[in-house]
């Protein structure tokens, strides 16, 4: 009797969704760390409206972090919804459709919101 047990089969594609995994855990924690400061600055003394918000983000380095924040909202969310798509939607057609719609809706999404947070 041989000491050989299981298959002799060549295992690829190991560790793929680590990549995956991490960047999600890092988007998230980018983001909840960008929304405390924001919160901490909105809590500040002083009465909320338009000139305490557009403050905010006034400074060239807030507007920088708020673009690296949603551009790590746009990946968090491509990472989840392709994953969807890939887990839920079998026919390869559909799924390829709805990950292109996906990531034209979140590139327009991003767009946008640089657009409003670079006119504050």
């Amino acid at each position: 009797m041989s000491g050989d047990f299981g298959s002799r089969r060549l295992v690829v594609g190991a560790h793929y969704g680590s990549r995956d995994w991490l960047s999600q855990r890092v988007t998230a924690v980018l983001m909840a760390l960008f929304t405390v400061a924001v919160v901490v600055q909105v809590l500040l003394p002083g009465e909320m409206g338009y000139p305490k918000w557009a403050g905010i983000f006034a400074s060239q380095w807030m507007k920088v972090l708020t673009f690296v924040v949603i551009v790590s909202l746009a990946l968090h969310a491509w990472v989840g919804v392709r994953d969807i798509w890939m887990d839920y939607v079998k026919p390869v057609g559909i799924r390829l459709a709805l990950q292109v719609f996906s990531i034209v809706w979140l590139l327009g999404c991003a767009g946008w919101a640089v657009q409003v947070i670079w006119r504050l």
